[in-house]
């Protein structure tokens, strides 16, 4: 089967075929470390997280970097609001990215290289843009001209005819409807405070663009095959990276530009002043769990806009132990008899759902179709392994999952309340049984009715 992925520079979907046989050289826009990271991000980090995973289902090696941007406008104003050092502060929201990222089980890629500690690198690639006449020294600013780049704004669709040549700006992130010539290297100010470089371009600190050049040329070489994002950053931040990236080397940069879509919240976009916005912390001290998240945020298209609700959040949580529940219930059954083509088609519709431009919907539908006819003639061994090998895509940790035991493994005062709530139940009390669950789900222990009676087994800790 052959992947096709939606390429944002055609605005057509393409079969994927890597530059090097069997080795995906990707690059990821990271976090910019100012701040917690909000659930959007995160839509961004599992999109990519997904991607990586299937690239290895599907048998590719992968050389992945992730940039953490650790210099540029917000992280200089906070620090200082702060009155703390740059690396003081950037560290420290660097290590709960990776805190969180861990939380919602993302693999960790295999470089996250910092922007302070590729200044040469950066300085390098101004150089050359400067002795290619790409570049210019302006008063505040080594600046990028977007008019001698030929076909500056084709990816992002730019009408180019009304440009302004000349028009500049400093800020890292600026107006998305008119192109201007953009920052490169940023003299010293004393907005800056001590952050800044000597350098040969003169005392200053990179602008945000061009470290995402300089950092994915360095570990992927000029050209890579997969570049994803957010589609916020079609313009101008990816633009610009081709432009410098392009001018500078004379490759093509990028084969196959990959953004996923927004996430909004209750239908609404995220901001502070509406009361919606929301970091994974947020989420989990309202009780969510990781799986549940991660399962929303993976669930829909990665190029359609997701609605984060309550309602969306707990249905996830109950797709998820679904998924769960059916994994440790047929780790220790049999398989019934057609299991085994049940196994081979289920896999290669899944395969076949994912290689259409990672249709996520689609796969989940197969993977739940799976499990209710697996049911329907016994799911064992098999079946389970099945949900292992899809889990390897998914994430959900699925095989991690605990043993289902009956009442005579159970504590007793475990044993006790269960057999309290099956009498409520009985009596088709469901008030009474349902806090009964809440009571042992808060011990960490699950209740599951079955036709054998009712079951339990341990909850993860989060």
């Amino acid at each position: 089967m052959v992947l096709k992925v939606y390429n944002t520079a055609s605005r057509k979907k393409e079969a994927f075929k890597p530059i090097q046989e069997n080795l995906v050289k990707i690059y990821s826009c990271g976090p910019t470390v100012y701040n917690y990271a909000h659930i959007g991000n995160y839509r961004s980090y599992i999109f990519a997280d997904v991607l990586r995973r299937y690239l290895e289902w599907k048998g590719y090696k992968l050389k992945h970097v992730m940039n953490i941007t650790d210099v540029d406008d917000k992280t200089i104003r906070d620090s200082r609001k702060e009155g703390v050092s740059l690396r003081e502060f950037t560290e420290r929201y660097t290590k709960a990215f990776f805190n969180d990222t861990d939380a919602l089980n993302i693999e960790r890629v295999e470089i996250y290289p910092k922007a302070t500690e590729h200044i040469n690198e950066i300085v390098k690639l101004v150089e050359a843009l400067l002795k290619k006449g790409y570049a210019y020294k302006g008063n505040d600013a080594i600046y990028y001209d977007i008019s001698k780049f030929k076909g500056y704004g084709k990816m992002a669709h730019l009408d180019m005819k009304g440009l302004k040549s000349g028009a500049r700006v400093s800020q890292d992130e600026y107006d998305k409807e008119h192109a201007s010539d953009f920052a490169l290297w940023k003299f010293w100010d004393e907005q800056d405070g001590d952050v800044f470089w000597n350098t040969s371009l003169g005392k200053g600190r990179p602008g945000w663009h061009i470290e995402c050049s300089a950092m994915s040329m360095k570990y992927l070489g000029p050209s890579l095959d997969i570049h994803t994002g957010g589609v916020d950053l079609i313009f101008p931040h990816h633009q610009n990276e081709i432009a410098q990236s392009e001018a500078a080397t004379c490759k093509k940069f990028v084969r196959y530009w990959m953004h996923n879509e927004h996430l909004v919240v209750e239908g609404k976009k995220m901001s502070k002043s509406l009361g919606n916005f929301f970091t994974l912390r947020d989420l989990l001290k309202k009780g969510h769990s990781p799986e549940a998240i991660r399962y929303l945020l993976l669930a829909s298209h990665y190029r359609q806009k997701l609605n984060l609700t309550e309602e969306g959040l707990k249905a996830s949580q109950q797709a998820a132990d679904r998924l769960a529940d059916f994994t440790s219930r047929a780790m220790s059954r049999d398989d019934g008899k057609g299991i085994k083509a049940l196994v081979k088609k289920a896999r290669s519709d899944f395969e076949a759902a994912l290689d259409d431009d990672l249709n996520m919907p689609l796969a989940l539908s197969v993977v739940f179709d799976f499990m209710r006819d697996a049911n329907s003639i016994g799911a064992g061994r098999k079946a389970y392994e099945l949900m292992l090998d899809f889990d390897r895509v998914l994430g959900l940790k699925l095989g991690g999952a605990g043993e289902w035991k009956g009442l005579e493994d159970a504590q007793p005062e475990v044993r006790k309340l269960i057999l309290e709530r099956e009498r409520f139940r009985q009596k088709r009390e469901w008030k009474e049984a349902d806090t009964l669950r809440e009571k042992l789900k808060a011990m960490g222990i699950k209740v599951e009715d079955s036709k054998e009676g009712p079951q339990w087994k341990k909850l993860e800790k989060q």
